[in-house]
């Protein structure tokens, strides 16, 4: 009861923020991803950033001394505590200047290890490579692989992104994962090298490649923007695997205080919605439909921010990472969170406090297969920015899992703290 309590008190602080909008707003990352400053932009402009860090889960095995996902550190999943690199991307943007300079690119690539490299166990891999035509007034032309239009979490850089992990609803309901027919599911092992990594492919990494329109309008110091895409709803892959597409819709209102680029004072409405199909990897004859949708508030200013998001989903619902076999079901799961941060005065601190909630299975009756369980975790933060392009991250998160499922209860029942700490350096 107290846990339906506070997920309806997060949806409504996101849906009286969408209805009250009267006073700020935050980055506008379908400009700032898409295109170049006009007149003003490099023909070609490298950057990029290292993010490195050391994680240790709290979390207790199970009565037979097995371990589940939640409880080890990705994306390995093979130990309680690591060190890694787990991000370091570089990359190049810029305009066809002088010939056009209307005409935009932006190419990434990732070499750390994380849910992209890792599966595959590629040393490095494409992330983004996009084209931007900015020809026709009102609705500008993305087409390539990049960012889908969609929740906060997933479409903000991740340089700039205030905590070291993920919340559960985003991690499991919109970090997509790609099963193969040789995908098989791995039961609770133990640790050391418990190998609970079973999918063979990355992750989707909020990503999709197909066409985009979109563009912003100014009225006085509000920006209007929207976004409505179609891709092949196959993640980084470049291909397709069937003949369905995925259809993305996404409109924010803002009205901006002041500052640029990616922490500019500001409060940003908005809502997004997802939805295509998946073809089981094992029966070509069976697809899947899956539905992502969402609405939130985030504000931004000199001292704090505070944002708020919901989020819903129906289809493809994520069971872990040892559980691929599970993925191709007609699961709903809902989550929310709210999170904010206190930038303390003439000092280089912040402090950050975020409170995230999951739910998934809730259309099913109680089966080891198809089970309803939650995920609360309350994240507790700092930040020291050394400078403008370097800052470290420290963060716990008390975690509390559980289902109505008496197997799935006796996994995640010892479900512990987390502790991580992360320096990023953007260059």
């Amino acid at each position: 009861m107290i846990k339906k309590q506070l997920k309806n008190i997060l949806i409504a602080a996101a849906t009286f923020g969408a209805m009250t909008a009267s006073t700020t707003q935050a980055a506008n990352w379908l400009m700032l991803q898409g295109t170049e400053p006009s007149g003003a932009a490099e023909r070609d402009h490298v950057w990029g950033f290292i993010q490195a860090q050391y994680q240790d889960d709290k979390s207790d095995p199970n009565g037979a001394g097995g371990y589940i996902p939640p409880k080890l550190i990705g994306p390995n999943l093979d130990s309680q505590s690591a060190f890694n690199v787990n991000r370091a991307r570089i990359g190049v943007r810029g305009t066809g200047m002088p010939l056009d300079s209307n005409v935009n690119y932006f190419i990434l690539t990732e070499m750390g290890n994380n849910g992209i490299t890792a599966p595959g166990g590629y040393n490095a891999a494409l992330t983004d490579a996009s084209i931007t035509l900015n020809h026709i007034p009102g609705a500008r032309l993305r087409i390539g692989m990049f960012k889908y239009p969609g929740a906060e979490e997933g479409l903000q850089a991740i340089h700039v992104f205030d905590y070291i992990n993920f919340t559960s609803v985003t991690n499991q309901m919109l970090l997509e994962r790609f099963p193969q027919a040789s995908d098989a599911n791995v039961p609770p092992t133990a640790t050391p090298d418990a190998n609970m990594a079973a999918y063979s492919r990355s992750v989707g990494a909020f990503r999709d490649t197909g066409i985009q329109v979109f563009d912003t309008f100014k009225s006085d110091n509000w920006e209007h923007s929207y976004a409505i895409m179609v891709g092949n709803g196959n993640g980084l892959n470049f291909g397709d695997n069937d003949d369905n597409m995925d259809t993305y819709l996404y409109w924010s209102s803002e009205l901006v205080l002041g500052g640029k680029g990616g922490r500019r004072s500001g409060l940003k409405l908005f809502a997004w919605n997802q939805d295509g199909k998946r073809t089981s990897t094992v029966d070509k004859t069976q697809e899947q439909d899956r539905t992502r949708t969402g609405f939130g508030v985030k504000y931004l200013g000199k001292l704090f921010r505070v944002t708020a998001e919901y989020m819903k989903g129906e289809g493809m619902i994520f069971q872990g990472q040892h559980r691929p076999g599970h993925i191709y079901n007609n699961e709903e799961a809902d989550g929310a969170y709210i999170e904010g941060g206190w930038y303390i005065a003439n000092t280089n601190f912040e402090i950050d406090l975020r409170y995230d909630t999951y739910t998934r299975g809730e259309n099913h009756p109680t089966s080891a297969a198809n089970d309803e369980s939650t995920a609360d975790t309350m994240t507790i933060g700092t930040q020291y920015h050394f400078n403008k392009k370097t800052r470290l991250n420290l963060e716990y998160a008390n975690r509390d899992y559980e289902s109505n499922t008496a197997a799935v209860e006796a996994q995640q029942k010892d479900v512990g703290g987390r502790l991580a700490v992360q320096v990023t350096h953007i260059f």
